[in-house]
């Protein structure tokens, strides 16, 4: 070896990886002495924002999760918690075997398939298919389950840091908004104010006593699908608390993307489960929601703030566009109960540095046009799209019948499906145009134009603009402007 290119480790380094080693090593004695196996394969698996790690053990054709976690009394509620929850017939992992000094334990081996990834195609494009609005139905309508079954015969007093969502709990998650996120922004506030509005927000959201288990980390990244069903993970910081906590969680967590059609399907599909259990007057239900949404958009605004700020882990920093759009879309219905909260938030969300935050949603606008008249112009400037030339179709207006009527009127509507032209010219182009909207979508652009003309702009191009406007509409929920410019008439489809 050159000794001018040689660099020695630092003892830092030499202490953490005598530790990695160290640690592997405990894991594969455990797993030896469970299965009776020597000499398994350990791989290391990716950690998102604690402090645990996680390793994949194999051998013979079996396979094991194993676990390190710094701290032993959120490993001993872990263990304790997931002990409780398999005798309660609740999906989560089978917990096989712990360490004596309960820092190192093993348990059943769900695969790699979570939820988080299997939604990815709605989470780029903000529109969801049937199959993971299926798979999300399905996995909000157990979370009543998980809250009222896994808190039968629960002795709260397992649960780490504390037993139950309290008035110190709120505190501590409201301060760590306020200390690792709001005054990393540079924003000038009245504290005292501030803190006013804090403690109105703690007494809404502990108006209701509840002996429910509270999951509060329920989100897409902590379900895992294991021969299509969902299983749950990292439990470890539940207590006992309100139901709807974690409703907020994973119908607000800021990377799912889920518009707010799909979200009130999803509280619908909650309320029926969670009926099972308890009453419940939907509109009451919706105002507590509210409050926890933005108690809980505030908290994880802290985690953001704290894990990427500070702790320079990308994937929170990532995380803070989605939890501002969700904000804001929040405050567009003030919370009169906090108004210096309300106000501040606003100025926070409208601060330069997060210009770049916000949501770009694209808009489709569609126009029927007359040829001799000349194609439309585009506003955005971005230039014009796609045009398509319907004058290859058999056309109305050369019946005198037809002079007085538009692509929007039955007569013209049933001549051209019934001659099949026009519907054969829309079925080939209702695939190039889904996948332009999908990929503009996945692409945050803002602009798509898509234009057809004919001669007269009054039957051909006025019948395809109308048909492709509300395919658009329909499949892709987005904002779609619909202009037949020489009949004078627009119409908007607003975004569901």
């Amino acid at each position: 070896m050159n000794a001018e290119t040689y660099k020695p480790r630092n003892d830092e380094t030499t202490k953490l990886l005598n530790a990695q080693t160290w640690n592997m090593q405990q894991l594969i004695s455990l797993f030896t002495d469970h299965t009776g196996i020597g000499n398994p394969n350990l791989e290391a698996l990716p950690s998102s924002g604690s402090n645990r790690k996680y390793y994949r053990i194999q051998r013979d054709g079996i396979s094991l999760i194993g676990v390190h976690g710094e701290s032993r009394d959120e490993n001993r509620a872990f263990i304790r918690l997931a002990k409780h929850f398999r005798s309660q017939q609740l999906n989560v992992p089978e917990l096989l075997a712990v360490s004596d000094d309960g820092m190192f334990y093993l348990q059943e081996d769900l695969g790699d398939t979570h939820l988080f990834d299997l939604i990815k195609g709605g989470r780029l494009t903000g529109v969801f298919d049937h199959e993971e609005k299926a798979l999300l139905h399905r996995t909000i309508s157990l979370l009543a389950d998980f809250q009222y079954r896994g808190a039968e015969h629960l002795d709260f007093r397992v649960c780490y840091p504390l037993p139950e969502f309290n008035r110190r709990s709120v505190m501590w998650d409201l301060n760590y908004f306020k200390y690792s996120f709001l005054k990393t922004t540079g924003l000038d506030f009245r504290e005292d104010l501030l803190e006013n509005d804090f403690e109105k927000l703690a007494e809404v959201l502990l108006e209701e006593e509840t002996d429910t288990f509270m999951y509060r980390d329920f989100q897409s990244r902590n379900v895992m699908l294991l021969n299509g069903n969902p299983f749950f993970i990292d439990f470890q910081g539940g207590r006992k608390g309100p139901v709807y906590y974690d409703v907020a969680s994973f119908l607000w967590q800021a990377k799912a993307n889920l518009p707010s059609g799909l979200r009130e399907e999803l509280i619908e599909s909650y309320i029926a489960s969670l009926q099972k259990y308890q009453p419940v007057n939907k509109e009451n239900f919706c105002y507590r929601l509210r409050q926890f949404v933005l108690f809980r958009t505030l908290q994880v605004l802290g985690a953001y703030g704290f894990r990427g700020y500070f702790e320079k882990k990308p994937h929170f920093i990532q995380s803070v566009p989605f939890a501002l759009d969700n904000l804001r879309e929040l405050l567009q219905d003030d919370f009169a109960e906090y108004p210096y909260l309300c106000k501040l938030l606003k100025e926070m969300t409208e601060l330069k540095q997060f210009a770049d935050s916000r949501k770009r949603e694209l808009e489709v606008r569609v126009y029927s046009f007359a040829y001799k008249k000349g194609i439309p112009d585009d506003a955005s400037g971005n230039g014009g799209g796609y045009v398509f030339d319907c004058r290859a179709i058999n056309n109305p207006g050369k019946y005198e019948r037809y002079n007085n009527v538009t692509g929007l009127d039955e007569p013209v509507i049933k001549f051209l499906e019934e001659d099949g032209e026009m519907t054969t010219f829309l079925d080939t182009i209702y695939p190039l145009i889904d996948r332009h909207v999908t990929r503009y979508m996945e692409r945050k652009f803002t602009n798509l134009m898509v234009s057809f003309g004919c001669t007269g702009g009054q039957h051909r191009s006025v019948y395809a603009a109308q048909h492709v406007a509300e395919h658009i509409s329909k499949e892709f929920g987005v904002r779609v402007s619909l202009i037949h410019r020489e009949q004078n008439m627009e119409q908007e489809f607003r975004k569901r």
